[in-house]
């Protein structure tokens, strides 16, 4: 075969390669071309490593650390050598590094030792400053990080002799009979994705102290400069409450869960569960009271986070409280449509500030602080216009408005109201279950999924078209509403450990639906492979008023 030459197009290009030719080689050559450096290829439509070669005709494209998916890639490969590194320094003394929580641009890591497992080493400079040295050797080396395929008994007897439980738990609900694992100097792990070809692409990381561990940091917008570190103390306590709840429950990974569903623990799961979350949300309602004079309750977060739910169910906690609490959305302060501003695109731009009335809005709010009647606008989606339709409201004395939309933590948006007039929360799906040691789940691929299958039933969008839009949302969460969630009075946490295990069932068939031939088919097959970890579980024993209702319907609210 080594006579055959492939005919590949490369950026418009015709090229003919030798059968064979690694696509290493082909990006090599192509590099020049680029600023940041290339990581994977799609190659006929499928994500490939650079290790992999040419066997056929097709279409080539270079995926580079500035891409989300290069991104994603380059983060799993400084993981690797971080775990590494911590190998060499401390394995003699058994001690071993987990992944916690996805923080800002880093993953919260901690060490820990293999006899105590449950309590952090503590780190000092002078071990940080050994894992950067270490690190930094490593990357000089260049050394080749290879990729194995192994039988997925084979993967669970290695684990169980690495002392890496959470992966041995992960692979006994494995359907597929093969296990790509990677190897790094004899060092052996499992990552969900793919791999760089070696430790010389991995010249941006850092590692900074934080509470219990560390925070390895990685790139954001420019790929090669290491974003800085803004600690989120209030996002780092959420993540901790809901793990260590999680690990009470002794749900800490997928394969826990998994070990749950099977032995039939699914009903008292989803009962505790709930009765945490609405003992939560009680506890808050009962702070808002104690608090009093607060008229505006602010509730903002990123998409699919469950706002609507979360604000009927604080209104009835509020109203059992004595509270006479009314759900008030932002939308009805929208500017009409063509006054909206536009984006660089030319699209409309909703999601700014500046879509919204900000002086209508400020004008009614005290109006009604000052005990007037007010008639309220009603945003009229039809006709892109604003309505008044009798919609007359006054504040009584145990009156208050339960405000949900992007901009509630914004300053600007209420820029006129007395500070101590406002409560303010900050809702998000940050899910308390890992993929196992060493890899974090992502809230955002929770998000995503809530809301594919959300957006199917409710407004007959395709998961392509939600895959297609999701980039343009999460810009829109990273500019008005991550830069406000530390300013919250309080941060929820409105993620269910059980809910990607009942989300698969509508999810799954959404994205098999995807063509081959769409951009969005890699994305599609990314999450798939994700949602394959989980075992089902069937949505009957849900409660009307839970929050995964909202997405997968049967809800006793309007959502």
């Amino acid at each position: 075969m080594g006579d055959k030459l492939i005919t590949l197009s490369v950026e418009g290009e015709e090229r003919q390669y030798p059968y064979g030719t690694s696509f290493l080689a082909i990006a090599q050559e192509y590099q020049e071309r680029y600023t940041d450096d290339i990581v994977l290829v799609v190659y006929n439509n499928r994500l490939r490593e650079l290790s992999k070669r040419v066997e056929s005709d097709g279409e080539l494209s270079f995926i580079t650390t500035a891409d989300k998916t290069g991104k994603k890639a380059y983060r799993r490969s400084v993981t690797l050598l971080m775990q590494k590194a911590v190998q060499n320094l401390w394995g003699e003394e058994q001690i071993r590094v987990r992944v916690l929580y996805s923080i800002g641009q880093g993953y919260y890591c901690e060490l820990r030792k293999q006899d105590a497992p449950e309590q952090p080493v503590p780190v000092d400079e002078a071990m940080l400053s050994a894992l950067k040295k270490e690190m930094y050797r490593m990357v000089m080396a260049d050394i080749e990080i290879e990729k194995r395929s192994i039988n997925t008994d084979e993967a669970i007897e290695l684990f169980r002799e690495l002392g890496m439980k959470d992966k041995e738990k992960l692979f006994r609900y494995r359907r597929s009979s093969r296990v790509n694992i990677y190897v790094l100097d004899h060092y052996k792990d499992y990552f969900y994705g793919f791999m760089v070809p070696s430790t010389g692409y991995l010249r941006y990381y850092d590692v900074t102290a934080y509470e219990d561990g560390f925070v390895l940091l990685f790139p954001n917008e420019n790929a090669k400069e290491v974003a800085g570190f803004q600690p989120s103390g209030k996002l780092f306590h959420t993540l901790k409450a809901s793990r260590d709840w999680g690990r009470m429950q002794e749900i800490g990974t997928i394969g826990a869960l998994n070990d749950a569903i099977a032995a039939g623990r699914m009903q008292e799961i989803i009962l505790t569960q709930e009765a945490l979350f609405e003992e939560r949300i009680g506890r808050l309602a009962e702070e808002i009271v104690q608090a009093e004079g607060k008229k505006f309750i602010m509730i903002a977060g990123p998409s699919s986070s469950g706002k609507t739910t979360f604000s009927h169910r604080l209104s009835i906690q509020l109203a059992a409280k004595g509270l006479k609490p009314h759900p008030f959305p932002l939308d009805d302060y929208y500017v009409d449509r063509d006054k909206c501003p536009r984006d660089e695109n030319g699209e409309l731009d909703l999601e700014c500030l500046d879509a919204l009335d900000v002086e209508l809005f400020n004008h009614d709010m005290n109006e009604l602080l000052a005990g007037k009647r007010v008639n309220l606008p009603i945003f009229n989606f039809k006709t892109g216009r604003r309505e008044y339709k009798d919609k007359i409201m006054q504040l009584g004395r145990d009156d208050v408005l339960v405000i949900e939309g992007i901009h509630g933590l914004n300053d600007r948006l209420s820029y006129s109201l007395p500070v101590e007039s406002k409560f303010k929360i900050y809702i998000s799906a940050l899910t308390q279950l890992n993929i196992d040691e060493h890899n974090c789940l992502p809230t955002t691929d929770g998000r995503m999924i809530r809301r594919i299958v959300r957006d199917a039933r409710t407004r007959g969008t395709s998961a392509r078209e939600t895959i297609a839009m999701w980039d343009s949302v999460r810009r829109g969460e990273e500019k008005y509403i991550f830069p406000f969630q530390e300013g919250a009075d309080v941060m929820f946490n409105s993620a269910l450990i059980y809910e990607l295990a009942v989300l698969k069932l509508y999810a799954e068939p959404l994205l098999f639906a995807i063509d081959k031939e769409c951009p969005e088919y890699l994305e599609a097959k990314r999450l798939l492979k994700f949602l394959d970890y989980f075992l089902p579980m069937p949505s009957e024993g849900i409660s009307q008023n839970s929050i995964i209702r909202e997405f997968i319907g049967g809800s006793c609210f309007h959502v």
